[in-house]
């Protein structure tokens, strides 16, 4: 990565840190995402999720319309990083519900 694409990205992330609520989250993604990159991301965090709370293959197909290739993927992905950090806060977010 060059200098220019480096700094670039530092002021990507640097916003998405600035946006701190959720309700400025949802008005920059809503404007930055296609419909269909919006449907691709939280179907691929909610087929991780799902991975990890147990449901099976056909289950996640029939609900969340995720083919074979995309549950293979999350199953991949899910000791990365930020998928941990994704379902980490979901299930905080899960329990902060169930007992809030």
């Amino acid at each position: 990565m060059n200098a220019l694409q480096k700094q670039v990205t530092n002021t990507f992330f640097q916003t998405l840190e600035d946006l701190k609520t959720k309700e400025n989250f949802e008005i920059f993604l809503n404007d930055f995402l296609t419909e269909k990159e919006s449907d691709s991301l939280t179907k691929r965090l909610a087929t991780a999720y799902w991975i990890k709370k147990g449901r099976d293959d056909e289950n996640i197909k029939t609900n969340l319309k995720a083919t074979q290739k995309e549950i293979i993927e999350a199953k991949a992905k899910l000791d990365s990083k930020g998928y941990k950090l994704a379902i980490k806060l979901m299930e905080a977010e899960e329990w902060a519900n169930v007992w809030g």
